[in-house]
């Protein structure tokens, strides 16, 4: 399969790692991975704060680029969202809506893609150490993307799966939200560290990296020695 990368902007920025990861799984699954250089961000960040012209500015090249993609893979449940789902409130009524509706069906967070498009849990992975892993909102709320991550992790060598205390909860990170609202943000991020820390985890892993920069960020200001991880480059681990 020919498998259209969409690296979405904390990935590029902050955590190219993750994106190289998710492509060396990927070939390493004996499929073409390709990444269109002119994409640039989903429009998310806009569209969250109420400014959707200038979000379809931003969506409508998004659209131009991934236009021609048989299939886009993206290593956030976040964006795949944004793309899934607020494109299809962005260009509801225009002339591009059944193009972003197509587009949306045609792109996918990549631990669902791997297990429900792909039929793959063992990609030949080995990560020694014991794992937590974080549902972030929009993967697990918005794509309902939940057993996907688990079912990977449980068949990566060495690695030992343990889940979170309690109910999955927010990290507080929540794009804008963090911005808006420090201290709310903070305080949630310092709970779910302590959640993490209680599992006596050495790693934490999530498929969404705007979630593990807000964790990573308060682990190293706490001292912990916690890392984490996304989902990817575990997976991409020998």
């Amino acid at each position: 399969m020919k498998i259209t990368l969409f690296i979405p902007c904390f990935v590029e920025r902050v955590a190219p790692r993750t994106g190289m990861a998710m492509a060396e799984v990927l070939e390493r699954l004996g499929h073409e991975v390709v990444y269109p250089e002119a994409q640039t961000c989903c429009g998310q960040p806009a569209y969250n704060s109420g400014y959707w012209p200038e979000a379809r500015s931003v969506a409508e090249h998004f659209l131009d680029v991934f236009s021609g993609a048989e299939t886009v893979v993206a290593p956030s449940g976040s964006c795949t969202a944004m793309v899934r789902s607020g494109f299809a409130e962005l260009f509801r009524g225009t002339e591009r809506e059944q193009e972003a509706a197509a587009l949306g069906e045609r792109t996918h967070e990549f631990s669902d893609f791997l297990v429900n498009r792909l039929k793959v849990t063992d990609v030949g992975a080995r990560f020694p150490g014991r794992v937590a892993f974080h549902d972030g909102c929009h993967s697990l709320r918005e794509l309902g993307v939940q057993a996907p991550p688990r079912e990977l992790l449980a068949r990566v060598k060495q690695l030992e799966l343990v889940e979170l205390p309690g109910v999955p909860r927010c990290c507080g990170f929540g794009g804008t939200f963090s911005v808006k609202h420090p201290d709310i943000s903070i305080a949630m991020g310092r709970a779910k560290c302590a959640a993490i820390v209680a599992t006596g985890a050495d790693f934490v892993i999530s498929n969404d990296p705007s979630c593990l920069m807000q964790v990573r960020g308060i682990i190293e200001k706490k001292g912990l020695k916690i890392r984490a991880r996304h989902l990817a480059e575990v997976l991409a681990a020998q």
